[in-house]
């Protein structure tokens, strides 16, 4: 099998199955587990997939740029929203995290909403302009800018001062086996010291992130009170975490 036609077998793997076993894939096509592997390295650095322990899994479109991301999944998004906006009581302290779900969250609160949200997002706190009984404060840090957030040790330890009812968590892929996951260090680190200053954490994760994996893990499915998703499918059933259906 030529390197063309193995790597459209993979891709169409991932399509299919939702994920590659190399070893299992080897035995079933006739060819060496090594140049499984080799063929799943060369799909990774092109990012088509993110490998993982034995295999590969579908790569997140979440990884894209920010512009770029408010484009996709609009409806969706839009859905889990609405969904994950009924989460915040009146009065409520909320920490919002960053990214293209949030701010349709932000934009699905209702004008008269009496809250305090804090967050470590720019575009998040410029949104909430015109909510007049919100409360903003603004965590900073360094500005990552592939999802408007503040970074890195600064911003953690202004985050050790909070404390909050909810946090609306953002993440690039929710799988039943990578778990929550993003594809920043830095990033991945800031939400993990958000999660820990909130009573409850849900998990904003429209379709496109249902099933797909990025490189840094976020948190364990045992730490967050739920995943708000417009998506129904096998993925979001093996989820061992409640799910808020959008």
């Amino acid at each position: 099998m030529l390197a063309a036609q193995r790597r459209d077998l993979l891709l169409e793997r991932l399509r299919s199955d939702g994920r590659i076993v190399a070893k299992d894939l080897a035995a079933e096509v006739g060819i060496s587990e090594d140049t499984i592997r080799r063929d799943l390295r060369d799909l990774a650095a092109a990012g088509l997939c993110q490998r993982v322990y034995g295999g590969a899994l579908p790569v997140s479109p979440a990884i894209a740029d920010y512009t770029t991301r408010q484009n996709v999944q609009i409806d969706g998004k839009q859905r889990v929203a609405r969904a994950a906006a009924a989460l915040i009581e009146p009065n409520a302290t909320v920490i919002l995290d960053g990214g293209t779900t949030t701010l349709a969250v932000v934009r699905a609160l209702p004008l008269d909403l009496h809250a305090t949200v804090v967050t470590h997002s720019p575009t998040i706190a410029s949104a909430l302009e015109e909510h007049e009984h919100v409360d903003v404060y603004v965590i900073g840090g360094r500005l990552f800018k592939h999802s408007m957030v503040a970074c890195g040790a600064a911003a953690v330890e202004a985050a050790r001062g909070v404390h909050a009812d909810v946090f609306l968590l953002g993440v690039t892929g929710v799988h039943p086996e990578a778990g929550l996951t993003t594809g920043d260090a830095d990033e991945a680190a800031m939400k993990r010291a958000l999660a820990h200053q909130a009573a409850d954490t849900y998990v904003l994760a429209s379709s496109e992130k249902i099933g797909t994996a990025s490189r840094f893990g976020v948190l364990p499915f045992s730490e967050v009170a739920g995943v708000v998703t417009d998506a129904d499918n096998d993925v979001v059933k093996a989820l061992e975490v409640p799910v808020i259906q959008a």
